[in-house]
Formats: structure tokens, C-alpha cells, sequence
């Protein structure tokens, strides 16, 4: 994949750029507290932010977003700032990026929140898989946004300048660029579609396994890495950064008791979630919707926690997750102030349990690792079988498909006492004896 990172940080001096967001009447807090985010996510990407130019408006303008007024006072800092980009807290149409930068002049270059994610994702992609993902996602959202600037993306002027040496035939560069980029997305789609086959045989095999499969999801930097981290030493990357992990990772962890699951850290949510990206990592997403039972991981130390713990309900929701068997997990509470843990212990999850944890501790993990237990097992049964010693087949079947098997052979028969799910009870129901 080329390198398409917007923010230039190689000798290690952090990149400044203006945010800028337009407001309506009454959401002044919650437009500071999406630019909260936003400088987050400049952060994350290595830059840094100058300043916030913010505009209540009834709505914003069709052309550059904001006012002329505060159009001219950007163009101004940016000028006296020697400020060479400008962040909109918003998605930004292709005509809207060329007027603002029109109106800016010199060398400023916008771009949006959407560009800025797509970025990140660039940065922190690490598998084959990732980096397609990231590529796709980021040739089919700035496809429609490659502009022409005058001569400079013209190749010769074109056909219809009709200067001496253009006349004819030809494709201006900017065509030029858009049939290659069409090509690209083609092939890109083409690669990640076959990945995608190979993830569904592999979903096939953990289905045909029995094991209960448990998704660990949530917004980005709510801890979901260092969640499995402490639960199977995944040893998988887990950084105090919004998206630090974009590859799913999948781990066995065994109870005390011997019921084993497999754990699936997914990639984090976040609000304003840009399209292309939902479309490019829905392989990725779609964990999610093929898990058992979901981890729901927020950070309790945030006073944002409940605001984005709905984005992360909207968005299971969207996936087609949103009636999965679910546990809350309150994550970083040794950071939380008492006030926010009491409002949260009382927070209302639709009569879901709900657990206070430090995934970097081990504070509260046997809570949660009860509660989960119970979840994993809601449905499934003990029973005690006794099966001839030619139907050895079977098992067979209780060690692939059951939990905590144990296991007595007698003369003419084999006595098993397993946990054992509805699919798996149906196949053995004629050798039971107790339950």
C-alpha cells in the first residue's frame, strides 16, 4: 500500500493544525466536546493542535462550511500562524474542500474528521488484511474528492484548451487518476473478498468446534487489549491511543472450572463512524455479529462514558449485533471518581449484568469472570451419559463440543458427565441418565 499518511511527522516534530466545527443553538458542549475528540484523534495521527475556530450557525454554509467572517479569520491565523492545516469536525463534500481552500489560499490544506480516521488507520494497520482495508477505505472515500486545481492536474491542457501541442485526444491527469483509482478499488475488492472467504471457513471450523465464541468490543481506548491481554497473555499491542488496534486477535481462555471460550478483541468504535471504513472492515466488524456473547468494554474514568457506550450500542445495532447475550464491563475504575461510579452503578443496561474492573490490575476480573461464566452457560446443561463402548464416536463428540468432560470406563460401557449445549444434547439425549 502507498504511503498515504496526511500528517508529516518524520523528524519527529509534531504537525499543527487548526480545528475548526460549526454549532447550532444549545449544542455548544456537545461541539467542544466532539473537538475534545477530534484533538484526540490529531494526536493519535502525531500533530498537534493550534487553535479551534467554532461558528453557531442555524446551519453551515454550502460552500465553505463557515461564514465569511470566520472564513477570513482562519485565513488570517493561518497566514500569522504559518499554519498549513485545517481540520473540520465534519464530513466535507469535494467542492466544500476546494472553496475552503480557495478562500485560504497559499498552502493550507483541509481536510475532515472522515480523512483524519482514515489516516490513523493507515498509521496503525498491521496485517495484510488491515492495510487493504485501510487502502480501500481511503481510495473510496478521497476518490470523489480528487479536484482539479487549474493546470497543475491537467496533462498538456487538455483537448479542449486548443493550444498549439494539446490539441486531440487525451485524458486530463485528473481522469487519469480516476481510472487508475477505479482500477485499484476493483482490485482491492477483489483481495479482501477472497480474505473473506478464507475468515468465513475459519468462523466454519470455530462453529463446527462448539466453543462459545465471546467478542470483547467497545469504543477505541476503552481497554478491550489490555482486557484480553490479562486474560490469556495475548501479549498484543494495547496503547493509551485512540484505534492502537485495528487486527482482530483471537485467544482460548479456560475458566477454573474447565469450560473453555475463545476471546475476539475487534477494532474500537467511535462516534461519526466514516461509511467507506464501516464498508471496508466489515469482514472486520462482523465479529461482532458472529460472537456468542459480547464483552461491552467502557472507560469509567471518562466522563464521557455513557455518551459513548450509546455510540457503541448504536453501532452493534447497525452490525446487526444489538440482541447478543451481553456483559457490561466498567473498565478503569481504579481511575474513576466515586461520584461517576455511582452514577454508572445505577446506570440502567436493559436488565444486562454489569461489572467494574481494572484490566490493568485485576481488579474485579473473578467478578467478571463469574458473570460471564453464567452467560457462556445460560442454556447448556449437566448431564450424566453411559454410552456402549462401540459408540466411542460419541465421545469423541463430548471432548470437541462439550465442557468440563469427565470420564469413567467400565467393563461394557463409558460413563461421561459433560456440560453440554442444545445441539450437542439433542445427538447424546438417548444415553443420558441423570441431568
Amino acid at each position: 500500500m502507498e504511503d498515504n499518511k496526511l500528517l508529516d511527522n518524520s523528524e519527529n516534530e509534531k504537525y499543527k493544525a487548526i480545528l475548526c466545527a460549526v454549532y447550532g443553538q444549545g449544542e455548544e458542549e456537545e461541539a467542544s466536546s466532539s473537538l475534545d475528540e477530534l484533538e484526540s484523534l490529531l494526536n493519535t495521527a502525531g500533530g498537534e493542535a493550534a487553535a479551534r475556530v467554532t461558528q453557531m450557525r442555524e446551519k453551515p454554509d454550502n460552500k465553505t462550511v463557515l461564514g465569511k467572517g470566520k472564513i477570513e479569520e482562519l485565513s488570517a491565523l493561518c497566514e500569522n500562524e504559518q499554519i498549513g492545516m485545517v481540520i473540520f469536525d465534519t464530513e466535507l463534500s469535494p467542492s466544500q474542500i476546494r472553496d475552503i481552500e480557495d478562500e485560504l489560499g497559499g498552502d493550507v490544506q483541509v481536510i475532515d474528521r472522515s480523512m483524519l480516521i482514515l489516516d490513523i488507520f493507515a498509521l496503525h494497520a498491521r496485517s495484510a488484511e488491515g492495510r487493504l482495508q485501510v487502502e480501500l477505505a481511503q481510495l473510496n472515500y478521497t476518490s470523489p474528492r480528487l479536484v482539479g486545481k487549474g493546470k497543475s492536474m491537467s496533462r498538456l491542457g487538455g483537448s479542449a484548451s486548443g493550444s498549439i501541442g494539446s490539441r486531440g485526444p487525451g485524458e486530463t491527469k485528473l481522469e487519469i487518476d480516476r481510472r487508475r483509482t477505479r482500477a485499484r478499488i476493483a482490485a482491492l475488492e477483489e483481495k479482501l473478498e477472497k480474505l473473506s472467504a478464507a475468515r468465513m471457513t475459519m468462523r466454519s471450523a470455530r462453529d463446527r468446534s462448539g466453543i462459545c465464541r465471546v467478542g470483547i468490543v467497545g469504543y477505541t481506548n476503552a481497554g478491550k487489549s489490555t482486557l484480553l491481554n490479562y486474560l490469556t497473555s495475548a501479549d498484543i499491542l494495547a496503547e493509551d491511543k485512540l484505534f492502537a488496534t485495528l487486527d482482530t486477535t483471537t485467544r482460548r481462555y479456560s475458566f477454573p472450572e474447565g469450560t473453555e471460550i475463545l476471546l475476539t478483541d475487534t477494532v474500537g468504535f467511535i462516534n461519526k463512524l466514516p461509511h467507506h471504513l464501516v464498508k471496508a472492515f466489515k469482514s472486520t466488524l462482523d465479529e461482532a455479529s458472529y460472537s456468542d456473547v459480547l464483552l461491552i468494554v467502557s472507560d469509567v474514568s471518562d466522563p464521557e462514558c455513557e455518551k459513548k457506550l450509546q455510540v457503541t450500542l448504536n453501532t452493534l445495532e447497525e452490525l446487526g449485533a444489538g440482541q447478543k447475550p451481553r456483559l457490561f464491563v466498567f473498565n478503569k475504575a481504579d481511575a474513576a471518581d466515586p461520584e461517576t461510579l455511582s452514577s454508572l452503578s445505577s446506570f440502567s443496561t436493559s436488565g444486562y449484568e454489569c461489572c467494574f474492573i481494572s484490566a490493568l490490575t485485576g481488579k474485579g476480573i473473578d467478578d467478571l469472570t463469574e458473570k460471564l461464566l453464567k452467560l457462556v452457560n445460560r442454556g447448556k446443561r449437566r448431564v450424566t451419559c453411559r454410552f456402549p463402548l462401540s459408540d466411542g464416536s460419541l465421545v469423541s463428540l463430548l471432548y470437541s463440543e462439550a465442557d468440563s468432560v469427565e470420564t469413567e470406563y467400565g467393563q461394557d460401557c463409558v460413563t461421561c458427565a459433560a456440560t453440554v449445549d442444545d445441539r450437542v444434547y439433542g445427538k447424546i439425549k438417548k444415553y443420558v441418565i441423570e441431568e
